[in-house]
């Protein structure tokens, strides 16, 4: 006789405060940007602290990207569907990321932050800009396509190029679905490896406290709260505009596939905290990738559009890109016609791809615009390089949303979304 336990299960112990990421990481933004103010040559020195982070986070992401792909991939028994995943995709990439280029030219034109400066062109030193500039001369498209192709099948694992590893693991899920009843044994191996990958995930962000400390402290204490005070008007305009598109425009789309924006904010909360920390949006990538899984999205899209999604779809970036450019021509006192915010918008729209994976590749892109665009010199970036740090922050945490965003919605556009999973994650986070 089988006798039923009908016993309920404890329930789970509840965390502390203290305990929680979340608040640990918020204390430590505090406390860095606290030493930076008042000790700045002391919070410089804490520089290695945030760089180590990143530095450990970025080993892990290679491994969680390719396995996440591949066996995601392998379990598809329609290669098409993978095909199809990947199109949708890109068609969403294209509407948002050429939909914040434009608020970023409207919001320019109509709040004008950088008019009234009167900026000297000649007065301004452009030595702090020039590795910039070469990076971003580097960025053709004959370029960044070979880029993608790795030298061998294995070196993108050991390497930090996304869009390398994305296309080897495409490649290799690929080759596992076609050869299903034969790679049954790599199949179940490649399964097996995700479990102590994501648990050395859990083991890092233990670590996202000291890292966001140390990043925010050298932040600080190299550029000064003054530096944003000087430029108060183009980070507030940044952040505001950021903000604005994030609840309306991802918040209408949110609500057109049946979830809350606000809602998957909260649920994310850790991630972008951890983002807000360390001015990366690379440092909650594996993170955000098993939050998502857990939430209902299947594991192919996840692992197909969030890696995609991070080289494709920078919302944050490009808002930045064209306020950016009009705020230099704005303060230089160069007029802008209809005929230049095109050429400035088709510009950016192409450059923003090219410096997809680079360090720093918020503002290398928009040496790129500018170098194209010859109505705004490059050399007056200079005007924003005091600041662009801590607009970086805001860029991450925008492209870090949208990318969410746009993994639940090509998730419900193919039917591969769990929605009772979904709000019941966003519902109890």
């Amino acid at each position: 006789m089988i006798v039923e336990n009908t016993a309920t299960p404890p329930p789970v112990k509840k965390k502390k405060l203290y305990q929680v990421l979340y608040f640990q990481v918020i204390v430590a933004i505090i406390l860095g940007i606290l030493l930076g103010h008042f000790f700045p040559e002391t919070g410089k020195k804490m520089k290695p602290l945030g760089d180590g982070f990143i530095l450990l986070v970025k080993m892990i992401i290679a491994p969680v990207i390719f396995l996440t792909i591949s066996t995601g991939i392998a379990g598809m028994n329609d290669l098409k569907k993978v095909g199809r995943v990947a199109g949708k995709a890109f068609i969403y990439f294209l509407t948002f990321s050429t939909l914040a280029l434009i608020i970023g030219l409207i919001i320019g034109k109509i709040v004008q932050p950088g008019a009234g400066m009167n900026v000297d062109p000649q007065k301004l030193d452009t030595s702090s800009i020039a590795k910039y500039v070469s990076q971003a001369k580097e960025q053709t498209l004959v370029h960044f396509i070979f880029d993608i192709i790795p030298q061998t099948l294995v070196s993108p694992i050991t390497g930090n190029n996304i869009l390398q590893v994305l296309f080897v693991a495409i490649l290799f899920g690929a080759g596992l679905a076609l050869t299903a009843e034969k790679s049954k044994m790599v199949v179940s191996f490649l399964h097996a490896l995700t479990y102590p990958v994501f648990k050395i995930v859990t083991l890092l962000m233990k670590l996202a406290p000291i890292g966001a400390f140390g990043a925010m402290a050298f932040t600080i204490g190299e550029n000064g709260i003054r530096s944003v005070i000087n430029l108060g008007l183009l980070v507030a305009t940044f952040y505001t505009t950021s903000l604005l598109f994030v609840l309306i425009v991802l918040g209408a789309v949110a609500r057109y596939n049946g979830f809350s924006i606000f809602k998957l904010l909260r649920y994310i909360k850790d991630e972008l905290l951890l983002v807000l920390g360390t001015s990366s949006s690379e440092a909650a990538l594996p993170t955000l990738m098993q939050k998502l899984e857990r939430a209902g999205c299947s594991k192919s899209v996840v692992g197909l559009v969030i890696p995609t999604g991070y080289s494709f779809n920078l919302d944050g970036t490009n808002i930045y890109m064209t306020l950016a450019s009009l705020f230099i021509a704005q303060a230089c006192n160069i007029h802008l016609t209809l005929e230049h915010e095109i050429l400035l918008l088709l510009v950016a729209m192409l450059s923003s791809k090219g410096a997809a994976g680079v360090s720093g590749a918020g503002f290398i892109t928009l040496a790129a615009t500018l170098a194209i665009v010859p109505e705004v010199p490059i050399a007056r970036m200079t005007l924003i390089l005091g600041v662009d740090r801590f607009m970086s922050e805001c860029r991450a945490l925008t492209n870090l949303v949208g990318n969410g965003v746009a993994t639940i919605v090509v998730a419900n556009w193919e039917k591969q979304l769990d929605k009772k999973q979904l709000q019941n994650c966003l519902d109890h986070s």
